[in-house]
This record gives C-alpha cells, structure tokens and sequence, in this order.
C-alpha cells in the first residue's frame, strides 16, 4: 500500500513492487538529493515516495511517453479512456493501431487501456515492436481511475522523464543521491522469461553492466538500491561490496499455472 501522501500506480507492472513496498522503504535513505528510477515500469517506488525531485527513466518509449501524457495532459487522457468500451473485437483492433504517431496523451491512453485489459498486465513487443499480449480475463476492469490517474499526475509534475539507457540516466547522478534499480530480472527458469518488453530485451551482458554501474556509484558517495531474481548470476554478481537480503513474493506470470506462487527475490543495497 501507498505510504503517507503516496498514491497505487496508474498501470500494472510484471515484477510491480507494490507488495515489497515494505522491504524498500526500510532501506530508502532518510534524506537525500534526487530521487532516480532508471526502468520505472509501474513506479510503485516513486508513487509512494513522491520526492520533489526525480528522474525517471526506461528504455521503453511507450511507456515514457504514457508518463509525459498522464503528467501532462491527464485531462485528456482521462477522456479518451472514457471512451473505450470493455470488449474483445475493439482490443484486437485497438492494440493493431499505429499509435507512435499519435501525441503523448493518445499513447497514454492507448498503453493504459490494454494494460487494464490485456492478459495479467503483459506489456510484451514482438522484434518489430508490435504489442502482442492477447485480450485478458476480465469481468469489469477499471480502465478508467481518475483519482488515480489525477494523483499520479501530481506526483509527476517535478520529475524529468527520459527514455535512455540506465547508464546514461545515472551520468548526472551527484553525491548524496538515491538510485533504485528495477531491471528487467534475471529468468529463474525458462518459463519465467518476461522480459521482453523492449524489442532488444535485457541480457547477462546488461546484468553485468548494471553492477559494475551501481558499484561505480556506491564509490561515488551515491545511495544505491536494487532489487532482482535470486537466480545463482544475479547471487554472484553482488556477492562481494553489496547486503542482499530476501524476501518472499508472489508471482503469478509463468506461462506453466502450476509453477505460480511465493518466489524469493532480492533487495540489494
């Protein structure tokens, strides 16, 4: 749940971490300077948070792009969700719409409406970038949370929102700030593997990558926070200069129902 003065995402998240909420907040830094999120996905962090100044950041520019709509248009939003019908024939088309043409709020509008009603809130892309998450199971989504949607745009009114890799986001990083890294995870097994939310996806490469960063900003006098899989690579890349401590958390994304349930993942500081 939302801390004080903190508000839910506006969209859902695989891998959300509004139910480690908890475990995160017991390792934020009581003070510090800008508050930065490199992949933001849902934002459970920062909604909580609300710092005054944040950068936040993905690779995925769909989902920036939904940020600066909702932080900068909510109205309009708010309107074009209003009229989008819960029905299966209207997802299926909508979701084929050549939508990066559009402006942020349309972009915004069409992200928040298949995250709402697609299956378990996939946002998936084929290599030509094509979202390809098939229509949910739902009885009566709530496509359209206006008191969500008009708190989060609040919240996001001082934040910088970039779509750049994590490297470059963390560049302008300065002494006495506070990093929460939320990568792509490393795949406890092979029916586990979701990350394909960008056409390029996030390799063992970029896992390695991710913690020479953070060790490099920890010898910067930056405050540095990540959380991942308990898969044996991510165990080893922060088995020496980082604390990693697990937690439970319950995961029902894997493509294999029976393989659904409480997993052990890692908070690492």
């Amino acid at each position: 749940m939302p801390g004080p003065g903190g508000h839910r995402p506006f969209i859902k998240w695989v891998g959300g971490k509004r139910q480690l909420l908890a475990e995160l907040l017991g390792h934020v830094p009581a003070s510090y300077g800008r508050y930065f999120e490199p992949f933001v996905g849902g934002g459970a962090l920062f909604f909580t948070l609300r710092p005054p100044k944040a950068v936040l950041a993905d690779v995925n520019e769909r989902l920036i792009r939904t940020y600066k709509g909702v932080r900068d248009n909510v109205d309009e939003v708010i309107k074009l969700l209003k009229t989008y019908p819960h029905d299966r024939a209207f997802f299926y088309e909508f979701r084929e719409r050549a939508v990066d043409a559009g402006t942020d709020a349309e972009v915004a509008a069409w992200f928040i409406y298949l995250n709402k009603t697609g299956f378990n809130g996939l946002y998936r892309v084929n290599r030509s970038n094509g979202f390809n998450v098939p229509f949910g199971r739902y009885a009566n989504p709530n496509i359209c949370d206006e008191p969500t949607l008009r708190a989060c745009s609040a919240a996001l009114k001082n934040a910088e929102l970039l779509v750049a890799d994590f490297e470059v986001v963390v560049h302008q990083a300065k002494a006495g700030d506070f990093v929460y890294f939320d990568p792509p995870y490393v795949p406890l097994s092979a029916t586990s593997l979701f990350t394909s939310y960008t056409a390029q996806g996030f390799g063992a490469p970029d896992q390695i990558r991710l913690r020479d960063t953070a060790r490099a900003l920890k010898k910067g006098g930056i405050r540095v926070l990540l959380s991942n899989s308990s898969a044996p690579l991510v165990r080893d890349l922060y088995k020496r200069g980082f604390r990693m401590n697990e937690v439970s958390a319950k995961r029902g994304i894997n493509s294999d129902v029976t393989s659904r349930g409480a997993v052990i993942e890692l908070v690492i500081k």
